[in-house]
Formats: C-alpha cells, structure tokens, sequence
C-alpha cells in the first residue's frame, strides 16, 4: 500500500517561559498509507496535535524527517504543493470560516490557487454535496449549528482536492448531535471519496470507527494498532489517564467477574451476541 504521509524520528522542540527547550515530540516515527482512516488520541499534552500539525508543514521538526506525497516538508519550495496535497480542519469552524456565504466560503480556497472560474463552480458544488450541506450554500455561515458549520469547514478543505485531510480535534466543540453529523460526514468522504483521514480526538467511541488507532503519551507513541487490539489493553489505557469505550469498559469489568466474554467488545451490538450466546 502506497504511503502518503512518512514521519522519520520527529523531534520538535518548544521554549518554555524560562527560554527552556522542552520536546514535544521525541523522535516520533509514523507512516499512513493513501486511504486509511487513522485516530490519533491521547490526553492534553501527550503530543498528538503538534504531531498533525507536521503533516500540514504548519510545524517544522527540531529534527528527525516529516514527508508528504514523498515532499520534505523542510524544504520551503514543497510547502504550497504539501498544503495542498494534505488539508487541515481545526476544533473551532469559526476560525476557518472566511466569508458571508456558505458556497463564497468554500469557493476560498480553490480562488487563492488560481483555479478557472467554472472548475471553482463545480468544486464548490461537489464539495457541498460530499459534506451534505448543499442546500445551505447560500445561508450565512452565522445562522448554522457548530456541526453544520464545521462541515462547511470541511468542505472548504475538499474544494482544494487533497488526498489527505488532517482533522484536529474536529468534534471538541460541538455537541453529540453535531459530532454525529461530522463523523459520519469524515467516514463518507474515507469510505466513498477514498481520502485518507488522519483524525485527532479524544473521543473514544469515535476511535472505534478507524481502521488503525495510535496512542500518544508524552511525545511517544505508545500503543498502535486496530480499535480492537488497541482497546482491549484497558489497564495500559487507563494507567495513561485515557477511558475506553463504554461498552469494552462494561466487557472488562463484566470479565474481571468471571463472565466468559472477550475483551476486544467494541459496539453495542457485539456485546448483545455475546451475552446472547451465553445465554
């Protein structure tokens, strides 16, 4: 599978109020191949948005190599073509919204490359529709809910055709409905647009949903691998102060009980047939 993100021993540095230089990444090695849906979690400060950041060419490594699509990120002449080849999506919409009108907000992006008119006009509508927000391009962005506003955001991103988005704590901010709505917006464009989705979040039930999940703790990767294997280490997980999914903490305890039941239970509907074979 191709790869189209490679991190080789990311170090990046920081100064402190003492003028210190403190890591907060400490020789990070990390690939993501073209079409996967990777979660990033960790709690606050483990490291995981400085790490995305990277990706985008936003942060430059204190040392250590971060290439996308193949492109050094170091080299100044590759950070146009980086930019667009993986886009960034925020916690706050707010930030990233730009105009009055959903369809000239998204039609920002395409504009600052100099794209032709008539393609601009045909972005912005496919983008529209990927997102499921077509029938508010010519709402203001200030009369939309934090989820729809954050699709838009989205949107504005797919409109400059990447084959990467990059989302940092896109769900923080928003409430369960407008985190419902954005996650499924994020598994369509992955699973129907073939965009690779690299996905910073702190919600566990949204890891679950990945194809592979990286855990984070003080500038270190610490556990990789599928939701399944990842979740199942509910002692490592909580020792790092993280939760796990309702549903695999309910497994676990009802295992450290005695109940014969697997501990890689992820969904609500994985543990229905499991109670219901032991019944």
């Amino acid at each position: 599978m191709e790869k189209i993100i490679e991190i080789k021993d990311l170090v990046y540095e920081y100064k402190n109020e003492q003028n210190e230089g403190v890591a907060a990444l400490k020789k990070v090695s990390l690939q993501v191949n073209e079409g996967e849906f990777l979660v990033v979690i960790g709690h606050n400060g483990s490291g995981k948005s400085t790490m995305a950041k990277h990706m985008n060419a936003l942060l430059l490594p204190s040392g250590g190599k971060v290439y996308v699509n193949g492109l050094d990120t170091t080299e100044e002449k590759n950070t146009w073509a980086i930019r667009q080849t993986a886009g960034m999506v925020f916690q706050n919409p707010d930030n990233q919204i730009v105009a009055t009108i959903v369809e000239e907000d998204v039609a920002f992006g395409p504009e600052n490359l100099g794209i032709e008119p008539k393609e601009i006009r045909n972005r912005v509508d496919g983008a529209l529709k990927a997102v499921g927000m077509d029938a508010f391009r010519k709402k203001g962005p200030h009369l939309l809910s934090g989820g729809q506003k954050q699709r838009i955001a989205i949107a504005g991103v797919i409109a400059m055709k990447p084959k990467c988005i990059i989302l940092d704590e896109p769900t923080a901010m928003l409430d369960p409905s407008g985190r419902k709505e954005v996650m499924e917006t994020i598994r369509q464009l992955n699973r129907e647009e073939g965009i690779t989705i690299v996905h910073i979040t702190h919600f566990m039930d949204e890891a679950v949903q990945a194809d592979r999940v990286i855990v984070m703790e003080e500038g270190n990767i610490v556990l990789e691998g599928t939701p399944k294997e990842v979740f199942q280490q509910v002692e490592i997980l909580k020792k790092l102060g993280l939760d796990v999914p309702q549903v695999t903490e309910l497994a676990f305890q009802l295992k450290s009980s005695g109940i014969n039941l697997p501990a890689e239970i992820l969904t609500v509907d994985e543990m229905v047939v499991h109670l219901c074979q032991l019944l």
